[in-house]
């Protein structure tokens, strides 16, 4: 997905089945308006993006294939925001490119040295792809039980079918090593010099706060936490309207020193 114009804003999905690009950031990406240029891929696994021969993916893979991307647009300097997975590629690729990365979101993230793999987390990749499988995820993402819509669960049904093979590849048991890959070291942090914006739900299950935001306060330079009462995993869908404000207000300040 891409949309816009201006300063480019790379938009990084997480990781549970189904997520594609457009799914994770349409709406987000829509009520931003014509601000940025907005770049929301598919990372390797997900969607319309195949893994490469013989990969399983991870951060290494996903981070280069973010970097190439936006070298490939010709895009010399680019914020990045990141929801979940997507948090720490965006950690990485800030640390990997401090020239180009001039802002980093990071939503519900992982990448915290560490934080270990939640039971909620290990459900969700172990999903089977039907309705069930659908409900049972979406249930876990988010707190206001409201928002499992029938429609909901459908669209989520369908995406999981059509990417089931190459997502059975991503995470198979046990899958606490790929929560281990997806997380930073101090040393990566610290070279992570752009502004970091932490944006969490309280009621977050499946990253928790207390083990997935709250320690990358203590290894990013320049960062600061927004906490969001009455939320789970998914800010950009459980407070629409507050996440658009501190997206936008946090995107449109310079870059510190």
């Amino acid at each position: 997905m891409e949309s816009g114009t201006g300063p480019a804003v790379l938009m990084l999905h997480g990781s549970g089945p189904g997520t594609t690009g457009s799914g994770a950031w349409a709406t987000t990406a829509q009520a931003l308006g014509a601000s940025w240029h907005l770049v929301a891929p598919d990372q390797a696994g997900f969607g319309r993006t195949p893994l490469p021969a013989g990969s399983r993916g991870g951060l290494r893979l996903w981070t280069e294939q973010a970097a190439g991307l936006m070298d490939a647009l010709g895009a010399e300097h680019y914020a990045v925001v990141g929801h979940s997975m997507g948090g720490a590629v965006a950690l990485a690729l800030a640390a990997a490119r401090p020239r180009q990365v001039t802002h980093v979101v990071a939503v519900s993230t992982m990448g915290a040295p560490g934080a270990p793999l939640s039971a909620e987390l290990d459900a969700i990749w172990a999903a089977p792809a039907d309705p069930l499988g659908a409900r049972d995820m979406l249930s876990r993402l988010v707190l206001d039980q409201a928002l499992v819509t029938e429609s909901a669960v459908a669209a989520r049904a369908a995406a999981m079918r059509a990417g089931a093979a190459a997502f059975a590849s991503l995470f198979p048991p046990p899958r606490a090593r790929w929560a281990d890959d997806l997380t930073l070291s101090a040393r990566t942090l610290a070279g992570v010099r752009a502004p970091v914006l932490l944006i969490h739900g309280a009621e977050d299950r499946v990253t928790p706060l207390r083990t997935a935001a709250l320690p990358l306060l203590e290894h990013l330079a320049d960062v600061r936490l927004h906490v969001l009462g009455r939320c789970g995993h998914v800010p950009a869908l459980e407070h629409p309207h507050d996440f658009r404000r501190l997206l936008s207000c946090f995107l449109g300040r310079e870059r510190g020193p």
